[in-house]
């Protein structure tokens, strides 16, 4: 018995006297970067920054990084296939790079027990090896910021506590939530729900909402640690460690989709009433038609061909659909296959109901670019009834 209690004794001490160097040596911080110009750095983006006071290091524990040297880059991030990986390196090296862009970056020191900070460090550790450095990424469930997230429940446990759940039907789906990013830019807001298909529509979280690195930093500067029964702060104050304005150039609504396409539509209404002259509405009609057989491939490879499942269950895919090619071909090879161009007259319709039913999936530009397939589509479709179609054309 009496070495049982000298062996605890000296585990209890060597524990203790562990616990005291990791603790005063060791800092964990949460690190967020604000948006920048560049298409992929509208969103932000977060690290760990863990500071060694003993052996003098500063090193930034990086998620999010890709190489544009990939070959065939382009087609694997189509494609849904490319990966990224974990980078560690000094953190002032990491800051010159949101220096150049003139990107703010916060700092929030992790209220971590050295227990938790050890066990961190061995999933960092972990993650760096050669084999585990690499990860596919996705954008709702698997990014620079869910990594920290999720390295953060498993180092912290049961301890970790979130805000109350808020009633769903007050949470925004995944396509309002990058929408907020994309404000400042409609055109890319328009390409993006283009593509974006039913997934982006789910109701987001209080942990989901955290794929988005500024969303996180608010998330988790609300969260608690449970220490022996007494509630605090997981992260602490921010301190601003580079100080710089958030782009927000809004653009007018003359440079807008909406507007643009608008504009576009009342053209073609107007065309088609008054145009007489076969040869011109045949060479508007190849170019329309040419412009909606990219789209409908787009949603072709997007819902069927790619790996990303945020893309997948595209409903823009029943205006856009692949019956637009035969109209095409019925166009440039002269046929009269009025079948086709009323079948897609028809799906227009049915989507048109869709969107304005379900207006929270869609963006608002979809709507005057749906009318004008609709448009063109129904003046070549015969029907007795209708006022724009024209025996020339």
């Amino acid at each position: 018995m009496k070495k049982l209690l000298l062996i605890f004794a000296i585990y209890s001490a060597s524990f203790l006297s562990l616990n005291s160097q990791t603790s005063p040596e060791i800092s964990v911080y949460l690190i967020t970067c604000g948006p920048g110009k560049e298409t992929y750095s509208h969103y932000g983006h977060s690290a760990l920054r863990v500071v060694n006071s003993e052996t003098k290091t500063d090193i930034i524990y990086n998620w999010g990084v890709f190489d544009f040297a990939t070959p065939n880059f382009a087609w694997r991030f189509a494609k849904g296939r490319l990966d990224y990986m974990l980078n560690a390196e000094d953190f002032n090296r990491f800051l010159q790079i949101y220096f150049y862009e003139q990107r703010w970056v916060k700092a929030q020191k992790i209220n971590l027990e050295p227990p938790e900070i050890e066990q961190l460090m061995v999933l960092i550790t972990e993650n760096l090896k050669p084999e585990n450095k690499y990860y596919r990424y996705d954008f709702f469930y698997d990014d620079c910021s869910t990594r920290i997230r999720d390295l953060l429940e498993k180092s912290i446990g049961e301890n970790l506590k979130y805000p109350p759940f808020e009633q769903k039907k007050k949470l925004p789906s995944f396509r309002q939530k990058v929408g907020e990013y994309q404000e400042s830019y409609p055109w890319l807001d328009f390409g993006i729900d283009l593509i974006m298909g039913s997934p982006g529509n789910k109701k987001v979280s209080f942990r989901d909402v955290m794929f988005l690195p500024i969303d996180m930093m608010e998330g988790l500067s609300q969260t608690q640690v449970n220490r022996n029964g007494r509630l605090i702060p997981l992260l602490q104050n921010p301190d601003t460690v580079l100080d710089f304005e958030t782009p927000a150039d809004r653009p007018g609504f003359l440079s807008t989709p909406i507007f643009a396409f608008s504009l576009l539509l009342i053209a073609v209404i107007l065309l088609t009433a008054f145009l007489k002259k076969r040869k011109i509405a045949k060479l508007i009609d190849v170019f329309l038609y040419t412009v909606f057989s990219v789209l409908a491939l787009l949603m072709i490879f997007f819902n069927f061909f790619t790996d990303h499942l945020q893309m997948k269950w595209n409903l823009n895919i029943i205006w856009l659909s692949p019956f637009i090619f035969l109209c095409l071909t019925s166009i440039v090879l002269n046929k009269e296959w009025v079948i086709w161009f009323r079948t897609v007259f028809y799906l227009c319709c049915i989507s048109f109901v869709i969107q304005v039913l379900m207006p929270g999936g869609y963006n608002n530009a979809f709507i005057p670019v749906l009318l004008i397939l609709m448009v063109r589509s129904s003046s070549r479709s015969e029907f007795h009834w209708n006022p724009l179609s024209a025996e020339s054309i």
